[in-house]
């Protein structure tokens, strides 16, 4: 290491690793309509800038905005980067070229946190949650150290959290900015690494945090779309219910410069005092892990808050208090039937949902169900923790990491047929035109003259994407004008899921493709010799094999 990092005007160099293109998440087409690069800003690298001393220099290059420059590792003293298991390749190159431009690494993340191993090459591995970690860290600089490890067993006091650098980037980059209230779920979902990494209960930042992070990006000129990061709001209800209330009154002495959208476990829809609280706020997507409809299934994994309500009862109350559903499937599970895709696409038609997220499972390498399926023999070589950058790009291609109960080849199948017929535009516009006009919006954010115009903008491309292109202008035109004449206060959620599909036509696409020819794979090799050779780690599965989540965007975007 060339400088004392702790001596002068340190210059920290950021990194977020480029994610795929074709990912679920990505809202490739959504992003050109509104002019936008990438859906979510990088909230981990701007609350680790905030961690560092603030006396320090700073620069965020996210890939997924612009190509990192050799300018910028020129002006770097360090680089910091990290993130998730669809990050893994781009992590390594961003090492390998720091390196060659002789800059040290710190990493961390949620991938590096799981199996650090994969990361040797960095030459600071910070681990875990970086208000415990990043100090160990910067101990460790100022005694001279030019390499280390640093994790904590504790978990981290939220109401200690800091307000992220959210200075750091352009927000017409990004279609929404993201803040986190709570880490940890109360649940115990047996595939599920949250509860491993964040603990089972709940913490929470207080109202006056995220007071304190909301008012940073109004000051910083922020408008618009603000999503909950967290991995499931509801946690603990009645500090949820604090802070709801605290966000309401304070949108509304701000008229409302924000609207907000978050992951909930589905027992939200039970819970009317939280939904009408997110109303007076202006939420208006929710994902929801909805999983499988078969309650052999939900059981089994110990996904048991999924049996107190039925989706499409959810799903319309949801939508009766103004908010959208994105739901997210898995098939692969040990219990799960033949009939297990069709059962999904009856759920994905019965409840409208028009963003439904199809994929297979993963046994991530911390969790209960990595650890059964080693006990028995079935988990593939290492849980293959080495991804493919190519075909390895979210949960929708990626997962069976293991020697499935009923042949892989026709689970594989029945995503791409789920896929092919949740897709399709005339059951795609049929279910909008059913959300749209079941939709009880109560909008409170009113665009500014520069957004107005941006979502003019956005709106005329989509009529003349999905207006006049033979595949949907007939349904195009048949929602909007059925919107406007049952539901006109919904044509903006009409729009903004006409926009969704054009992102979704292609991805899904895309999709169906590698999982035919995974399931090609499989039948062509034997699913006996498939799994010898996989479990013996001799071999690799071909282009459905691992995953880990990619970025959420609380289950919708809108323009």
């Amino acid at each position: 290491m060339t400088k004392s990092l702790l001596q002068g005007p340190t210059r920290a160099l950021l990194v977020q690793p480029r994610f795929s293109g074709n990912s679920f998440w990505n809202y490739t087409e959504v992003c050109r309509l509104t002019g936008a690069r990438y859906p979510a800003a990088p909230l981990g690298l701007m609350t680790v800038a905030a961690l560092l001393p603030q006396e320090w220099r700073f620069r965020l290059v996210d890939e997924n905005v612009r190509p990192l420059g050799n300018l910028d590792l020129e002006w770097a003293d360090v680089v910091f980067s990290g993130g998730m298991l669809p990050q893994q390749a781009a992590t390594l190159a961003v090492i390998e070229r720091a390196h060659a431009a002789g800059k040290p690494v710190v990493l961390g993340g949620p991938d590096p946190s799981e199996q650090p191993e994969m990361y040797g090459k960095a030459d600071f591995l910070v681990l875990g949650e970086g208000e415990l970690t990043v100090p160990l860290f910067l101990a460790d600089l100022d005694r001279g150290a030019t390499s280390g490890c640093y994790r904590s067993p504790e978990l981290a006091d939220m109401t200690r959290a800091v307000v992220p650098r959210f200075d750091l980037i352009r927000f017409r980059d990004y279609i929404q900015v993201g803040i986190q209230f709570s880490r940890g779920c109360p649940f115990n979902c047996e595939f599920c690494d949250i509860i491993e990494l964040f603990g089972r209960r709940p913490r929470n930042k207080t109202p006056d945090q995220i007071l304190a992070e909301l008012q940073t990006l109004y000051d910083l000129g922020h408008r618009g779309h603000v999503d909950f990061v967290d991995d499931n709001l509801i946690g603990h209800q009645s500090r949820t219910t604090d802070v709801l209330g605290a966000v309401a009154d304070w949108s509304r002495r701000h008229n409302y410069p924000f609207y907000f959208s978050t992951e909930a476990s589905i027992d939200l829809a039970r819970k009317e005092n939280l939904l009408r609280l997110m109303r007076d706020c202006d939420f208006r997507y929710v994902f929801v892990g909805i999983e499988s409809p078969d309650d052999t299934v939900l059981t089994r994994i110990e996904k048991t808050q999924n049996l107190r309500v039925s989706v499409p009862d959810a799903v319309r109350t949801l939508a009766r208090y103004g908010l959208i559903v994105n739901g997210g499937f898995i098939l692969g599970f040990d219990q799960e039937g033949p009939d297990a895709g069709r059962r999904i696409i009856e759920v994905i038609e019965e409840a409208g949902i028009c963003l439904a997220m199809v994929g297979t499972l993963y046994a991530l390498p911390r969790t209960r169900l990595t650890r059964r399926l080693q006990r028995e023999g079935r988990l593939f070589d290492r849980g293959r923790r080495a991804i493919d950058a190519v075909v390895d790009i979210d949960q929708t291609t990626s997962g069976l990491n293991y020697v499935t109960t009923r042949p892989r080849a026709d689970i594989l199948s029945d995503q791409a047929r789920v896929l092919r017929h949740i897709y399709d535009p005339a059951r795609y516009y049929q279910r909008a035109l059913q959300t749209a006009t079941g939709l009880k919006p109560a909008y409170k954010h009113r665009a500014g003259f520069l957004e107005t115009l941006r979502l003019a903008l956005a709106f005329t491309k989509v009529c003349l994407k999905a207006g006049f292109t033979r595949r949907t202008w007939r349904h195009y035109w048949e929602l909007l004008f059925e919107v406007l004449k049952r539901n006109p206060r919904a044509i903006d959620a009409a729009v903004n899921l006409a926009a969704m599909y054009l992102h979704f036509a292609k991805q899904s696409y895309y999709v169906v493709g590698a999982l035919e020819r995974a399931a090609v794979h499989v039948k062509a090799v034997g699913e006996e010799k498939f799994n010898e050779t996989m479990v013996a780690g001799t071999a690799r599965a071909g282009p459905a094999a691992d995953s880990h989540p990619a970025p959420k965007g609380g289950g919708g975007v809108t323009l």
